[in-house]
């Protein structure tokens, strides 16, 4: 994949710097720091999908199929998915469908809730769920791109700000 060309200034830090100026200096570093939460998102998420390209996933497919993986049984209720993802259910639908058409998930019947259907992992999607997982660790998730003694307070502080969002 490429990427732009790096800019010669921090265009966050410009943002910040005419925030202040324009009179918003109260919200300009919490500006900055979404922005940079923002774009720094865009960055790891380009770096994701570069590495999942080959599987022809996305990264919230690999995270429905690594779901399914880690699950006792190898599938879940729909709504299960969602609910665990943290996902609208109309987006679960269309990452099963996905995955169906590649043959590395099924939807299956409940066998005792007729009104519930079951998204299960297939043979196939195990082999890619294991193998992109080695792909993203090594070329991903070993690194993230922060030094490694700033990965865990990165965790902390991240895990906190979800904590207050409500996000669990």
């Amino acid at each position: 994949m490429s990427f732009p060309k790096p800019l010669p200034f921090d265009p966050i830090e410009e943002a910040r710097k005419q925030w202040t100026a324009h009179g918003w200096a109260e919200a300009a570093d919490g500006m900055a720091a979404v922005t940079s939460v923002m774009r720094a998102q865009q960055i790891i998420l380009a770096r994701a999908d570069e590495v999942l390209r080959p599987f022809e996933l996305t990264f919230a497919r690999y995270e429905l199929l690594v779901l399914l993986l880690f699950s006792r049984a190898g599938s879940l209720p729909m709504s299960k998915v969602g609910n665990r993802l943290q996902v609208h259910p109309t987006s679960v639908t269309s990452a099963v469908d996905r995955l169906s058409s590649q043959g590395l998930v099924r939807r299956i019947p409940h066998p005792t809730d007729r009104r519930t259907t079951l998204a299960e992992i297939t043979a196939a999607g195990r082999e890619v769920a294991t193998t992109a997982t080695v792909e993203l660790n090594r070329r991903l998730f070993a690194d993230p791109g922060f030094p490694p003694e700033q990965v865990g307070p990165l965790v902390d502080i991240l895990r906190e700000f979800r904590s207050r969002a409500g996000d669990f």
